[in-house]
């Protein structure tokens, strides 16, 4: 009642109530606080945590709920084959850490139903562009490897810097296979216990590798050279924006994790995004253009990389569960300090959206199970007994509607027919057909053509146009227009075509006609590169600063595809010159 006193501290005796206990009279309802909640499941125990309203769990139980539910998370979507070599990648972070601590014990020999996979793990150390002075990243190093090293699995220390060393075919996907169809996942499992079963080996075949087969890990040294960690902070000190700088880290990290598990033989990694990330990353790439893509970026299964899957098992855990598991259970996490900003005030697209989901979430606690629950209808149900298909979308989900431009959500929106349709950065389709930036960038994906853009004359031979205007290079004379920033497609833009022999690149010979191509010489700019951009990643690319700060790879691949379109265009112009004697 009004007057009754406060409730006594947990694990207070009876006793040590101050002042008189009311009495209690018939008709009244007890307090609710007045003793401790029992257990919701096995109602014997009292209550150690609250998860969601009237979902009250002792220790055991919630240990019991919090295992099942991984388990249940990786049996129900069947991605992950028996023997398979599944690589961890741990920030150190908590969700990271408590899905390390599962898989720990779902191999253990101790457990019912055993998972089936062989693990690795990988950590990449970002002090450098988070601010850690060496003696804090050689702790940090120090503090991994020990954790690490106490799990027994095979373990890989990268280093951010490693990525400006990447080759360009880390941009390309890598060989799905061969086109005959696999055995079921049921099957497999079969196969494997029958395999297991002859060869006498009691273990199941998931023990860890020893430790040996780290020699040159561990022999290498701690921190790169000085050099090249200069080199990684001029790449991310020309970057514009902290929200570009965000997109930028996460795709350095993804690429290094990719080529380890390329290297290494891993064909499957998976990550620790847990229900709140997930939630904010939906809501974040929405923001930066990127909700075609909902299904690959924030779904169960990721697969645009070919030959390698990213798969999220923590993607339906709570931040709050996972932080009450790892207290109770004792967890080890190192925590990595956040991207320095120069202004507190204007924060990454990323930490506003951070900042407002918990912030709702605080007064209304369903906030990110609701916006998870979006992303759910937005990536698709997950499949039963055959596994996910492309992108991870159920074949018979009902398409999302009005993602990002209003029209529906394919089912795979990350799938490319062909490279020309495929986007340098993050590999997905290309996006920017009609609407707004078709008519604005041209939807053939060239930098001035397209059925929007207005004829462009064919270049003389051995000229190059400075000034304003379409044709003009900016880098070769042309100005910008008032001093003023301007894109490509439109006037004023430093965006050219080749008529083959324009800028000095051919000798007199200029065609019937324009090739709808950046002319040779634009190759080292960055309006060459805008047309193998996806829509978000246009918006990244145009404050990632000059493009000589740019990882030589990503130059690289974009070299490769601009010279491979050049190619193509000539050779069609050669084979309709051939054929027109013919004709007449």
């Amino acid at each position: 009642g009004p007057g009754s006193p406060p409730p006594p501290l947990p694990g207070a005796a009876s006793g040590a109530r101050r002042g008189p206990v009311p009495p209690v009279r018939a008709g009244d309802p007890p307090c609710p606080r007045s003793h401790p909640r029992p257990c919701v499941k096995c109602g014997q125990g009292s209550a150690s945590l609250v998860i969601r309203l009237g979902d009250a769990f002792c220790r055991g139980c919630f240990r019991e709920y919090f295992v099942h539910k991984f388990r249940a998370m990786l049996g129900k979507n069947r991605v992950i084959f028996p023997g398979e070599k599944v690589l961890l990648a741990l920030s150190g972070g908590a969700a990271s850490s408590a899905m390390l601590r599962q898989v720990q014990e779902g191999l253990s020999r101790e457990t019912a139903k055993r998972l089936r996979f062989v693990p690795g793990l990988i950590y990449v150390d970002e002090g450098a562009v988070r601010g850690q002075s060496p003696a804090q990243r050689e702790q940090s190093l120090a503090l991994m490897e020990t954790l690490l090293q106490a799990t027994g699995f095979p373990y890989h220390l990268a280093h951010l810097e490693q990525a400006l060393e990447l080759p360009a075919s880390i941009l390309r996907p890598g060989p799905e296979g061969s086109g005959k169809p696999g055995p079921s996942y049921k099957e497999a499992v079969e196969g494997f216990i029958q395999q297991q079963r002859q060869e006498g080996d009691g273990d199941g075949g998931t023990s860890p590798p020893s430790l040996g087969t780290q020699a040159g890990d561990l022999a290498a040294p701690r921190l790169p050279a000085a050099a090249h960690t200069q080199e990684l902070l001029r790449l991310f000190e020309a970057v514009e924006t902290p929200t570009a700088r965000e997109e930028l880290l996460q795709m350095l990290r993804t690429h290094l994790i990719l080529q380890t598990a390329r290297t290494r033989g891993y064909a499957k990694v998976m990550t620790g995004e847990s229900c709140t990330r997930v939630a904010i990353k939906l809501l974040t790439n929405l923001a930066l253009g990127r909700g075609a893509f909902l299904a690959v970026d924030t779904g169960f299964v990721d697969n645009r990389h070919g030959d390698v899957m990213v798969v999220r098992p923590m993607r339906e855990y709570m931040a709050k569960e996972i932080a009450f598991y790892n207290h109770f259970f004792h967890v080890p996490t190192v925590i990595a300090p956040p991207l320095p900003t120069k202004r507190r005030e204007k924060p990454s697209i990323h930490r506003l959206m951070e900042n407002f989901l918990l912030g709702l979430q605080e007064d209304f606690p369903s906030t990110i199970s609701t916006v998870y629950r979006y992303g759910m209808l937005c990536t698709g149900a997950p499949q039963g007994e055959g596994g996910l298909g492309v992108s991870g979308v159920h074949p018979l989900t009902p398409p999302c509607v009005g993602c990002r431009t209003g029209e529906k959500l394919s089912p795979a929106p990350a799938k490319a027919s062909s490279e020309s349709q495929r986007c340098l950065l993050c590999l997905c389709a290309l996006d920017i057909a009609g609407g707004e930036w078709g008519r604005r960038w041209g939807d053939t994906g060239d930098c001035g053509g397209g059925s929007h853009a207005p004829p462009i004359a064919p270049l003389p031979s051995g000229s190059c146009r400075g000034g304003v205007g379409p044709g003009a290079h900016a880098d070769h004379g042309g100005a910008r227009a008032g001093g003023e920033r301007v894109l490509p497609g439109h006037p004023g833009s430093g965006v050219s075509t080749w008529a083959g022999g324009g800028c000095g690149a051919g000798t007199g010979a200029t065609g019937p006609a324009p090739l709808r191509v950046p002319c040779p010489c634009r190759a080292e700019s960055k309006a060459a590169f805008i047309p193998l951009l996806c829509y978000g990643c246009r918006l990244t690319f145009k404050e990632l600063g000059p493009l000589a700060t740019l990882p030589p790879y990503v130059r690289a691949e974009a070299q490769r595809r601009i010279h491979g379109a050049q190619m193509k265009e000539q050779s069609q112009e050669v084979r309709l010159e051939d054929e027109e004697p013919g004709e007449s």
